[in-house]
C-alpha cells in the first residue's frame, strides 16, 4: 500500500513541474509566471481544487508519443474568489506552448460544464501557442466544443478571459466570446493572423506587439476591455470586476453594507457644469461625486474616449454606468462609442445590474467615414440595447440631450424608468445656433445686420427650447433637480425599483442589427 501511495505522489509531483524547471526558468526570465502561480494569487488561499491533474494526450504523431505530461498543457479546476465559487482554466505555456489539442481542450470544456450546472462564473487565463498542429483536426474540434459552450453560457454565468502571453488564430475566438478581456502590456497578444503571414499577404512589417498587443487591443480595435502593466495586476483587476457581478443570471449582484446617517447632498456637484455651454467637462467627476468613494471601475478606458463606461456602487450596491462624455469629441455619439456603451448595457442586463445613464450628447458623428462605414447601424446597437434591457434604467441629463441621440441614450420614450434633468439641461432637437440658421434663414438672410439677426434668433430659440422645462411639462423628465440632490434622489429611485419586474414579448431572440 505504501508504494501506491509513494507513486501517487510521485505522479502529483510530476503534474505540478508541468514542462519541467527549465521551461519554468524560461517562462519566469519573460516575467510572466507558470499557470498554478496565477492560480494561487487568483484564488482565495488553499481553496482551489484541481481537476483532471493526470489526463494526458492520446496522439503517437510526429513524435507526441515521445512528449507526454501529466496535465496535457492546461490546469483546470475550481475555488472561489472573494468566498464565491468560480471555475478556472490556466494553460500552462511550459507544456507544449500550451498547445491545444483534444484532451486540453476536453479538461477546459468539463469545467465549463460545471460551471453552467453550479451557475459560477469562468474564468480563462489564456497563454498557449494555439492548435497543436501534430493533432490536425482534432485540435479545431477542441476550439469548436470551446465556442460553443462560450456561447450556451453568454447571458447565464460571467466569463471572464485574462491573456497572459500568446493568443493567436482560432484560440482568440474564445475570448471573444467572453464578457470582459484584460490583457498584460508587453507581454500578451492576440491575433488571427501572426506577423509573418500579414507581411507574406499585404507586404507590411509589424511586429507581433504593433499588431495585437494590448495597446493596439485597448486604443485601436478595442477588442480588450483592460490593460495591466504586470500579471499581478492583471489578476487583481479579475478580482476586482468579479466583486460588481452576481454568480449567474438568476442572481443579483453583492451589495456591500451600507448605513450612512448623514446627508447625501454633494454641493460640489453644482459647480461642475461651464457657464459656456460649449465649453468642456469631464463627466467622470459628475461620475465620482455621485456614486460611493473610489468605487468606479471603468471598462474600455482608453477606446472610444467619447463615452464612459464601467462599474460603481451607489449605497452599497452594484451598478453600471453609461456617461457620454464631453470632454472628448464634445460627447458626440459614434460608431465605436455605439458599440462600446451596447456592448456594456447588455451585459448589465444580462446579469441584473441596474444601469445608470448621464446624459450630455450634442448627437451623432456627422462625416463620410461614419456613414459608409455604418453608423446607422453601429448607432442602433445601442438603441437596441437600452429598449431591449429590464433591468432598473435611469436617466440624468445633465446638459445637452440633442436630437436622435437624445432618444438613444436612455429616453423615457425607449422604456427608461426615471429621467431627471438638471436646470442645464438642454432638450432639443439641435443646438440653437444650428436651429436659428434653420428656421429664420430667409429672416436673416434679410437683414441689415445678418450676425445680429442670428445671435438675436439664437437666443430665441435658446430661451424656447434650450431647457429641460418643456420636456418636464410634457413628462419625458420626471422631475428637474439640483446636482447636488442626484445621490440622494438615486439612491431612493433605485430602492423604489429594486423589486422591477418587465414582461418581454415571448421570442426565441430578437435580431439586433449586427
Amino acid at each position: 500500500m505504501k508504494g501506491k501511495f509513494e507513486e501517487l505522489d510521485r505522479k502529483i509531483a510530476e503534474a505540478k513541474l508541468g514542462g519541467g524547471e527549465k521551461r519554468i526558468e524560461s517562462q519566469h526570465s519573460k516575467n510572466k509566471l507558470t499557470a498554478r502561480e496565477r492560480i494561487h494569487f487568483l484564488l482565495d488561499e488553499g481553496s482551489f481544487e484541481e481537476i483532471g491533474m493526470l489526463v494526458t494526450h492520446r496522439s503517437t504523431n510526429f513524435g507526441l508519443d515521445q512528449q507526454v505530461v501529466l496535465g496535457d498543457g492546461v490546469v483546470t479546476g475550481y475555488g472561489t474568489v472573494h468566498g464565491r465559487l468560480v471555475y478556472v482554466f490556466a494553460q500552462d505555456f511550459t507544456v507544449l506552448g500550451g498547445s491545444l489539442a483534444e484532451a486540453h481542450a476536453e479538461k477546459i470544456c468539463k469545467i465549463m460544464d460545471l460551471a453552467m450546472k453550479n451557475g459560477a462564473p469562468v474564468l480563462g487565463l489564456n497563454d498557449s501557442g494555439g492548435a497543436r498542429i501534430q493533432e490536425g483536426v482534432v485540435s479545431l474540434a477542441g476550439y469548436a466544443d470551446i465556442f460553443y459552450r462560450n456561447t450556451k453560457a453568454s447571458g447565464v454565468i460571467p466569463q471572464l478571459s485574462a491573456i497572459m502571453g500568446p493568443c493567436a488564430g482560432g484560440a482568440v475566438y474564445s475570448p471573444a466570446l467572453t464578457d470582459f478581456i484584460m490583457m498584460v502590456e508587453n507581454s500578451s497578444y492576440m491575433f488571427v493572423t501572426g506577423p509573418n503571414v500579414v507581411k507574406t499577404v499585404t507586404h507590411e512589417d509589424v511586429t507581433s506587439e504593433d499588431l495585437g498587443g494590448a495597446s493596439a487591443h485597448s486604443t485601436k480595435s478595442g477588442v480588450t476591455h483592460f490593460t495591466y502593466a504586470n500579471e499581478i495586476a492583471c489578476i487583481n483587476g479579475l478580482k476586482r470586476l468579479l466583486s460588481y457581478m452576481p454568480q449567474n443570471c438568476e442572481e443579483n449582484a453583492p451589495s456591500l453594507p451600507y448605513d450612512f446617517k448623514g446627508s447625501e447632498k454633494r454641493e460640489q456637484l453644482n459647480n461642475i457644469i461651464p457657464e459656456n455651454s460649449n465649453q468642456p467637462y469631464d463627466i467622470r467627476e459628475v461620475i465620482n461625486g455621485v456614486i460611493d468613494a473610489d468605487s468606479f471601475h471603468e471598462v474600455h478606458k482608453d477606446f472610444a474616449e467619447n463615452i464612459v463606461v464601467g462599474f460603481g456602487r451607489l449605497a452599497g450596491k452594484s451598478i453600471g454606468i453609461v456617461a457620454n462624455q464631453p470632454a472628448f469629441l464634445a460627447g458626440v455619439l459614434d460608431i465605436n462609442s455605439s458599440n462600446k456603451g451596447a456592448r456594456f448595457v447588455r451585459f448589465c442586463d444580462c446579469f441584473n445590474i441596474p444601469i445608470l445613464v448621464f446624459e450630455d450628447v450634442p448627437g451623432f458623428l456627422p462625416g463620410t467615414d461614419q456613414e459608409w462605414n455604418a453608423i446607422i447601424t453601429n448607432g442602433a446597437k445601442l438603441l437596441y440595447a437600452f429598449s431591449e434591457a429590464t433591468v432598473p434604467r435611469i436617466t440624468v441629463i445633465t446638459r445637452k440631450a440633442y436630437g436622435g441621440a437624445y432618444d438613444v441614450m436612455n429616453s423615457k420614450h425607449i422604456g427608461a424608468d426615471m429621467n431627471y434633468a438638471w436646470p442645464t439641461a438642454e432638450i432639443a432637437v439641435m443646438g440653437a445656433k444650428g436651429a436659428a440658421e434653420i428656421i429664420f434663414k430667409k429672416e436673416i438672410a434679410n437683414a441689415s445686420d445678418p450676425e445680429a439677426k442670428l445671435a438675436e434668433k439664437e437666443a430665441e430659440y435658446a430661451a424656447l427650447f434650450a431647457n429641460p422645462y418643456n420636456a418636464a411639462a410634457r413628462g419625458y423628465i420626471d422631475e428637474v433637480i439640483k446636482p447636488e440632490d442626484t445621490r440622494e434622489k438615486l439612491i431612493k429611485a433605485f430602492k423604489m425599483l429594486e423589486n422591477k419586474v418587465e414582461v418581454m414579448p415571448k421570442k426565441k431572440h430578437g435580431n439586433i442589427p449586427l
